[in-house]
């Protein structure tokens, strides 16, 4: 009956003693036997119809229930009031006035009191469930924001210096197990779930038993990379600033032959050199900077060379910086165990002989000891300009080099821990750091990574004790083997591919967060830019001085690789830079510095700027293991394709016609599906897991097969901030200038032109499954 259904459903969400009161039991059957009589006249089966459905789907356990969805079925008023409200109600169902008799006063009087009693139940109750239960607006919105501050505050600077200095202690071991072991202890004791050592047996190049060396042989005199001289006693009891500068899987051995000046190492340099003297088997003197090293590496290849003296032009660091003798450690390893390209280093695994990876021999040296090979003076800055190192055309220089480097088969391990989420556990944002990893160079920038993700760590797990979780799972790792060419990340990503291409939705990246002090400096994927800018100018806006907001979408070095290339996950990662090293040639971070890293302290001594990242980037991570929807723009991603496709004569009409189709797809794709998707009244949990999973596979359509090397695969990121081209662009029109035909070009254009049509019709398929779903449920 109608009206003993509503009266059971006011009772269970708050039961009432007046509810247990013998009299209004009494004349509740009262009412109970007339409102059965009511019901009995004609039109009232459409009531019991309505009402049955009603209840088939309050009882349904598969239905996903929204509270604003169900408000209107529980008002306040009661079911009773609101059909004696309806106008409809009373003039179809008005009866003829009852015969006279003593009885009629008294039920009167029983149903208006029954009446005016439940009235203000229903009322009491609808305030209560109103109170207790906030509605969804609410708790998406302001709520969540005030729980990411509560989380947030409680990540202090002392702890993260307390953190850094213990972990400081430990680099001396002479293999990372302690320090791996530290560290999981560590974040298990915080409340960490599952926290384990994931390890590889992979292939390490290493420096050699002595110093590399260089020697004139004009003179004879003999000089070690950081322009020394060479003496028995230092070959003898080499320290370690004498075996540190090496390229890591460089070939080794012995080379004469003459220098030739290369500068960066640019195609056009190399041709104009080519037409002037005989670079077979001869020795570059190459510029670190302005482009990746691999690529420089594999054009002096193809024009013949046998060795390479790499350094960094003074010229090119900040003018607070002192570099001219410390040397530096480069890998030449794109990524993961080179004895297993493409697979993961597990048990039983194929190992392919691949010790050294290029036919180069490579040493890093110091620009002093340049400076000594062309005879040049150390000072080179007159009147405050500086002048870059040049050796002279019309001079000869012949040198004999040596190389000394070792491959071992060592150890490699990963810390890796998990936060389950709560609704979609199945969802993964990987939060990475990396530690230190024995036999690479000790400075302390790791340090700083690791103090990071625990300080995070300890806030987050603070919250979880005391009931609360993300909606998605948050992973947390620790690589090893990252100096030596992200090989940690690298071989994870392998073993767990399949998985991680289907439920990664984002990476954070924390690699190297402190390398100055005067501008904070953000990398992120065109999808994640909005965000990052946004949290970025909040930051600002609480600092005294601050410049203007810098996000890009440009190639960074660490773990973060594997994630961006190889699957297509949106990445951002927050770091402090020195503003003038803003300002210097890309790619110069590709050398490790054995003495400049060790300066941690010097450039954050109160652990500001630490407390700054970790509080920035733990605000995305919260936003995006948290929110309803992922806060990606697809907007963004066609505005990007656009930007890199402006102002460049190369690209044909068709290629521009089909970034302005992939924008229009997208704009309909955003005010369509992801604005309703935001309003917590439209928000439907179906469509919402669809266009999640929509959202987070959009950079997977700009993943190419083949790019030059050092060159990224998603083409979404840039070489440098200097350039707005797509990178394989920029490249292939600068290699075609020395070939005789524009075939490169023409491939490097055929790729970018699939890769934006796969974007667009990914879009497009998305709004069809989203029209199909609608027409479905019609």
């Amino acid at each position: 009956m109608a009206y003993q259904k509503v009266n059971a459903d006011q009772r269970a969400p708050g039961h009432s003693q007046y509810l247990d009161n013998d009299d209004l039991q009494a004349t509740a059957l009262d009412l109970e036997w007339d409102m059965e009589k009511e019901l009995e006249e004609p039109g009232f089966d459409q009531f019991r119809l309505d009402r049955a459905e009603n209840q088939n789907l309050e009882n349904s356990e598969t239905a996903d229930l929204n509270l604003d969805s169900i408000q209107p079925a529980t008002s306040p008023k009661g079911r009773f009031q609101r059909l004696q409200e309806e106008s409809e109600y009373v003039t179809r169902y008005t009866r003829s006035a009852p015969k006279s008799n003593p009885c009629n006063f008294c039920r009167l009087s029983k149903m208006l009191c029954t009446a005016i009693i439940l009235f203000i139940f229903g009322i009491l109750i609808g305030y209560y469930a109103h109170k207790n239960c906030p509605s969804n607006a609410t708790s998406s919105g302001t709520l969540d924001l005030q729980l990411y501050q509560e989380i947030l505050k409680t990540i202090q600077a002392e702890d993260i210096k307390n953190s850094f200095r213990n972990l400081i202690q430990l680099y001396k071991s002479e293999d990372d197990v302690e320090i791996s072991k530290k560290i999981k202890t560590h974040w298990t004791s915080l409340g960490l779930e599952d926290v384990q050592f994931v390890n590889y047996s992979v292939l390490l190049s290493l420096p050699g038993p002595s110093p590399s060396s260089v020697t004139l042989s004009s003179s004879g005199q003999c000089f070690h990379p950081n322009g020394q001289p060479c003496s028995e006693e230092a070959r003898k009891h080499g320290s370690q600033d004498l075996l540190y500068p090496y390229a890591a899987y460089s070939a080794k051995g012995t080379l004469e032959g003459e220098v030739i000046d290369v500068g960066y190492g640019k195609a056009d340099d190399l041709k104009r050199i080519k037409k002037m003297k005989n670079t077979t088997n001869q020795i570059a003197l190459l510029k670190l900077g302005k482009l990746p090293l691999l690529y420089k590496l594999s054009l002096l290849e193809k024009a013949g060379f046998g060795g390479v003296l790499l350094y960094i032009d003074p010229c090119d660091l900040p003018k607070t910086t002192n570099l001219s003798y410390d040397t530096f450690m480069v890998s030449l390893n794109p990524g993961g165990d080179p004895s297993t390209p493409g697979y993961p280093s597990v048990d039983g695994s194929f190992r392919q002989n691949r010790s050294d990876l290029t036919s180069l021999l490579v040493q890093p040296i110091s620009a002093s000891l340049v400076a000594k090979l062309i005879s040049s003076p150390q000072d080179r800055t007159k009147n405050g300009v500086c002048s870059p190192l040049e050796l002279p055309n019309n001079e000869e220089r012949i040198v004999n080099m040596q190389v000394q480097t070792v491959t071992k088969f060592k150890t490699v391990t990963n810390v890796v821990g998990y936060l389950k989420g709560l609704t979609s556990p199945d969802r993964y944002v990987i939060v990475g750091s990396h530690h230190h990893t024995a036999y690479s160079y000790n400075g302390q920038e790791w340090a700083s990574s690791t103090a990071i993700i625990t300080a995070f760590i300890r806030a987050l797990m603070l919250r979880v004790k005391r009931g609360w979780r993300p909606d998605r799972t948050i992973v947390f790792c620790s690589w090893g083997g990252t100096t030596f060419g992200n090989i940690g990340s690298y071989e994870w990503g392998e073993e767990f591919k399949k998985v991680l291409q289907r439920n990664v939705v984002a990476y954070v990246s924390l690699h190297s967060p402190i390398r100055g002090n005067s501008s904070l400096y953000s990398v992120s994927s065109p999808s994640l830019q909005q965000l990052v800018a946004e949290k970025s100018n909040f930051n600002c806006s609480r600092r005294a001085h601050c410049p203007g907001t810098n996000v890009s979408s440009v190639q960074i070095r660490g773990d973060a690789d594997y994630f961006i290339n190889h699957l297509g996950v949106p990445t951002v990662q927050f770091a402090y830079e020195d503003i003038k090293a803003l300002e210097s040639p890309s790619f110069l971070s590709e050398a490790l510095f054995l003495k400049r890293a060790t300066k941690i302290e010097e450039m954050d001594p109160f652990f500001n700027l630490h407390e700054t990242i970790t509080k920035l980037s733990g605000e995305v991570i919260l936003q995006i293991a948290n929110e309803p929807v992922l806060p990606f723009n697809a907007l963004d991603i066609a505005l990007e394709v656009q930007n890199n496709l402006k102002g460049d004569q190369l690209n044909p009409h068709q290629l521009l016609a089909l970034a302005s189709r992939l924008r229009e797809s997208a704009q309909v794709f955003q005010s369509d599906e992801m604005r309703p998707a935001n309003d917590p009244k439209e928000r439907a949990p179906i469509r919402v897991r669809m266009l999640n999973d929509i959202l987070q596979d959009m950079e997977k359509s700009f993943l190419v097969q083949q790019v030059p090397p050092g060159f990224y695969r998603n083409i979404l990121y840039h070489v440098d901030e200097k350039t707005s081209q797509f990178s394989i662009l920029l490249e292939a029109s600068e290699h075609c200038k020395s070939l005789p035909s524009n075939e490169t070009l023409q491939e490097a254009l055929s790729e970018v032109l699939n890769s934006i049509n796969s974007a667009q019709v990914y879009f497009k398929a998305g709004l069809d499954v989203f029209e199909n779903v609608l027409v479905g449920k019609n």
